[in-house]
This record gives structure tokens, sequence and C-alpha cells, in this order.
């Protein structure tokens, strides 16, 4: 494994540990590399309605298109508790096609296990400004 995937996973994994789920207890740490840049992260926030819970991946784009970064190469996701490999949710696939459609994204499992897709492999019919311009 290269040096810059495995810096991407420890701060995904260290955002993780700074996840808010009292209700689940189900972390997700997720971080971005940007292009010529630096590693962005994010952890999922829970909060008693549910519906206003915000995951990691969406955290992580947030927090870097926030701060003026708008490419991405790489996107890792870590889900400390899980037993398998965790995928983005439907939201999070949407704003990864609008936002990050270009990064690779890397799929962490407790064990170390990894798989590499991209959004498309996520999310086949995207949809997007084709429909409404």
């Amino acid at each position: 494994m290269n040096s810059e995937r495995q810096a991407l996973i420890e701060a995904a994994t260290r955002a993780a540990g700074n996840s808010r789920c009292p209700i689940s207890g189900f972390q997700v740490g997720a971080a971005l590399q940007v292009l010529n840049g630096p590693i962005v992260a994010g952890c999922n926030i829970e909060n008693s309605t549910l519906s206003l819970a915000m995951c990691a991946e969406r955290v992580a784009l947030f927090n870097a298109i926030s701060s003026g970064h708008v490419d991405f190469t790489e996107l890792v996701i870590v889900a400390p508790k899980a037993r398998q490999l965790c995928p983005p949710c439907g939201s999070c696939r949407q704003l990864i096609w609008e936002f990050a459609r270009e990064a690779r994204i890397v799929l962490v499992a407790p064990d170390g296990t990894q798989e590499e897709l991209v959004i498309t492999d996520l999310l086949p019919r995207p949809f997007d400004e084709r429909y409404f311009s």
C-alpha cells in the first residue's frame, strides 16, 4: 500500500473516532485527498431526529468545498465497527457524483480489506444538470 493511501486511511480512521453517533453507535470516517493539496476529513454526526444526521462523506466534502477545494483524487471511507466494507449511502453517492466524480473511492474494512471503485460503479445513472438544462 502506498504512503498516500495509508495517510488517507489514518485520517479517515481518526475522523471516525470523532464521530457523534449516540443512537446507532456506528462510527464512520471519510478522508478526501485534494489534488495537489491537503487531506480533508469528516465523520458522521447524528442527532435525535436522525433525519438531520450528516454522513462522514458529506462532512468531508462540505469541509473541503467550504475551504475552497474543488478537485479531489481519492475518497477513503472507513467504518471501524462494520462487519464488512461500508459503501456510501444514496445521498452521499449523489454528492460524490456532483462534487468529486473523478475521485477514486476506497472502502476499507476493519480487517484492512480494501475495495477501489469509481462513482459510476455505485451510481450508474446519476441525476444531474443534463435533466434540467
